[in-house]
């Protein structure tokens, strides 16, 4: 039998008062279902970031700029503890060895470098930024995925942050960067935005869409048509900020701490005044 929908439940509740009594726990079993899963309950402790050359920072204006600097002083500005950033960004970087571009990139790949990139670390949040140079670089998307999960699985081994995974970044040159990195287009990245989208869910990550974030917008790209300018770099940071915000209450702690005892700082009498009230 179909769910009543709220109409029905609606209407029974006017005919019987045994039908009403029992709109409550139906109602609340409906808002159970509902109930939004909790990624992360405490304060973040250390945020590492894997990546490839915007991860590392290509082409903001200086270090502060880059989004995981960005990032770590959104997460920061809602903590009582300070989170350490470490960014272990690579240029031309690649997800695995079995990547066909992998001998051009920039190495070590990433499922080379976990234990002293990542794991040495131990931290509790944990970005994997890649896809875009293995969809320039030709690795087709299921092995992609593949070496992803991998290098998920191998991190989990020996310990559990919470990992996020990013599509690639929106970008406007397909035949820059060498005859190494022209496999790409912007309908392949889409393909791999939803298939690191895939193996988030099948892996238990969270995902952010970049591309979506981005809105398609040349002027958040580098001049150089591959990596994002300052504008694009905050997006970047913003909309993974917005996603750990949404899905992490640790990130709402503090706030909740001292927000009640928070002095009332806006004084509206003057524009009320201007008005005669």
């Amino acid at each position: 039998m179909p769910p009543l929908t709220r109409r029905q439940l609606l209407a029974a509740s006017l005919t019987t008062a045994g039908v009403a009594s029992a709109l409550p726990v139906a109602v609340s079993s409906a808002a159970a279902a509902r109930k939004k899963k909790d990624w992360h309950a405490g304060e973040f402790r250390r945020m590492v970031a894997l990546g490839e050359s915007t991860t590392a920072g290509g082409w903001s204006t200086n270090a502060s700029r880059c989004w995981v600097s960005v990032l770590g002083r959104l997460v920061n500005d809602f903590q009582s503890r300070r989170m350490e950033v470490i960014n272990n960004g690579i240029g031309s970087n690649v997800i695995s060895t079995k990547s066909p571009c992998y001998p051009p990139s920039g190495k070590p790949a990433a499922s080379e470098r976990l234990q002293k990139h990542v794991l040495d670390h131990r931290p509790d949040l944990l970005v994997i930024s890649y896809g875009l140079n293995d969809a320039r670089g030709g690795t087709p998307l299921p092995l992609f995925q593949a070496e992803m999960a991998a290098v998920i699985r191998t991190i989990r081994r020996s310990i559990d942050p919470l990992i996020v995974l990013p599509s690639p970044y929106y970008m406007t040159d397909f035949n820059g960067g060498g005859r190494a990195w022209t496999k790409a287009n912007l309908e392949i990245f889409h393909g791999y935005g939803r298939g690191i989208e895939a193996v988030a869910k099948k892996e238990g990550c969270l995902f952010v869409d970049l591309l979506e974030a981005s809105g398609h917008a040349d002027w958040i790209v580098h001049y150089d048509g591959i990596h994002q300018s300052d504008l694009g770099h905050r997006i970047v940071a913003n909309r993974i900020f917005e996603v750990l915000a949404t899905n992490c209450s640790g990130l709402a702690a503090h706030t909740r701490l001292i927000e009640k005892q928070a002095p009332r700082w806006r004084d509206e009498s003057k524009l009320r005044a201007d008005y005669g009230y």
